[in-house]
């Protein structure tokens, strides 16, 4: 019988959903056709694999040749059904034993000499059949890497005749995995390097103990590029669930595997699609890419105002779902926002020598960029002055290194971890007010701060999470209005409370 079916993988976001390819030769006129892609893609197709398996000094079989994808709602165009296609062929014309693809799955392109080369999203792949107890057939590029996924047997070779002598073996050689996955790095500027911001310290160990977003807003030059990059190493090293849908998010976006948090950082030209996903395959956009790591977005009041709204749902729910004609996907999204912005649009306003001048509607413009939600959504904001020359030039300060500080973020992380089985950030609603264990008399102090600030409940509810983060910070189970003070500080706050370094609340 002149038929074959061959196992593969599609591709949903980061799902890799079963496709079966169907071949079948039958007698008549000699052609080929793919059912279930488009007529360019199956051009495509059908002139690389006939040039491929020509060029393997493979027989091309003669017949009215028919190649089914099932079922068609997987199937997408994508270069990664060449070696099914051309596996099935050669099963169906009897050039290989129909034993060797039982319990076996083919992903890859071919190269019109026959080469194999590596597809997008194949770490999914080799997940699925990981799950699934099947052997996944894939080129050798990049192999050993997803060889290191539990479980998973991969057969991997250079080109489709290699391919073909492995699979005849009666013990074909599995790729081993590398000797060990490489460690956590962390290339990122050390803490050391900030030079007169005491202020900037407290806010980025704070920010990096609990998850928080943070706003930075001062002159140009004060160090607010730098303090973005430097929160990045002081996150401690993502747990494993998270690790691998950031290698899933990268594998699709066809960047290479790395460990730790990430850091991205989009222009303010960006579009819409560009910052929460889109193309036509709804593929995953830079606040996927920042999953689980930080997301800057320098001068934050020059990005257009409908993308930055876009961002107030991923910030609550820590996913995004991404619809196209054809594609919905959904992606993680837990990030850290940390913006930027100046003063305004000069720069200048806060300098003492009257160097601005930007009359007060294009300051007032300037500053509407991002609308009042998205604000309410970040927990820190931070206002940064020009150090002083001395500062600048002091010796690194002793202690405020990235690595010391990142030991005791972790431990901040531990005690909140081991509490709500969540960071501060996430919390919500009674689980907050629950988390913080407030005395009587600090609740009657946070009420009559609440009441005179006019806060929202949203607004309530983050100070109280910042909070509870600083009561972390200094591992006291309840937090007090001191630490309530602090938070608030942390705000613009029409009630007289400035900004200072509360050194005084740091963990010795």
């Amino acid at each position: 019988m002149h038929l074959s079916f061959i196992s593969t993988r599609g591709q949903a976001g980061l799902d890799a959903p079963s496709v079966t390819a169907e071949v079948h030769l039958s007698a008549g006129l000699p052609a080929f056709q793919v059912v279930g892609l488009g007529d360019s893609s199956s051009r495509e197709i059908r002139s690389r694999v006939r040039a491929a398996l020509i060029s393997s000094h493979l027989k091309w079989p003669d017949f009215n040749i028919t190649v089914n994808l099932t079922p068609a709602e997987r199937v997408t165009r994508d270069t990664r059904f060449d070696l099914p296609i051309a596996m099935g062929l050669l099963v169906a014309s009897q050039q290989l034993p129909r034993n060797a693809i039982e319990g076996r799955e083919f992903i890859g392109e071919l190269g019109l000499d026959g080469c194999l080369k590596p597809n997008r999203g194949a770490l999914a792949a080799v997940l699925a059949a990981a799950r699934a107890g099947n052997t996944l057939c894939l080129a050798r590029e990049g192999a050993p890497q997803l060889a290191n996924v539990k479980g998973c047997r991969l057969i991997a070779a250079p080109d489709l005749l290699s391919l073909c002598a492995a699979l005849k073996a009666a013990d074909p050689q599995f790729v081993n995995p590398l000797s060990a996955c490489p460690a956590d790095t962390y290339d990122y500027p050390d803490l050391s390097q900030i030079r007169g911001q005491p202020l900037l310290y407290r806010a980025l160990e704070l920010a990096a103990a609990g998850g928080h977003h943070l706003l930075m807003s001062g002159s140009p030059g004060v160090g607010k590029t730098l303090a973005a990059s430097v929160l990045p190493g002081l996150l401690p090293p993502l747990e494993p669930a998270a690790q691998q849908e950031v290698w899933l998010i990268r594998d699709l976006a066809g960047l290479s595997r790395a460990n730790g948090p990430t850091f991205r950082a989009p222009h303010h030209s960006s579009s819409i699609a560009a910052l929460m996903g889109g193309t036509a395959r709804a593929l995953p956009g830079e606040i996927s890419m920042a999953h689980g790591g930080v997301l800057f977005l320098d001068e934050l009041t020059e990005f257009p105002r409908a993308v930055l709204n876009q961002l107030r749902q991923p910030l609550e729910t820590g996913e995004i779902t991404v619809s196209r004609a054809e594609h919905q996907h959904r992606y993680p999204a837990r990030f850290q926002l940390v913006a930027a912005m100046n003063p305004c649009p000069c720069g200048l306003a806060d300098n003492e020598d009257g160097s601005c001048r930007c009359s007060p509607d294009m300051i007032r413009r300037y500053r509407q960029g991002a609308s009042g939600p998205l604000m309410d959504r970040i927990d820190l904001h931070v206002k940064l002055s020009k150090p002083s020359p001395e500062a600048l030039l002091s010796a690194a300060p002793q202690g405020n290194s990235s690595a010391r500080l990142r030991e005791r973020v972790a431990k901040a992380r531990e005690r909140q971890l081991s509490r709500q089985h969540c960071l501060n950030r996430d919390l919500a609603g009674d689980d907050i007010v629950e988390a913080c264990a407030l005395k009587s008399t600090t609740r009657e102090g946070l009420l009559k701060a609440l009441t005179a600030l006019s806060l929202s409940a949203r607004s309530a509810h983050r100070r109280l999470r910042v909070a509870r983060t600083l009561a972390d910070m200094t591992g006291e189970e309840r937090v007090s209005m001191l630490h309530i003070n602090t938070a608030l500080s942390f705000r613009d706050a029409p009630t007289g409370l400035e900004q200072r370094d509360f050194s005084d609340c740091r963990q010795p």
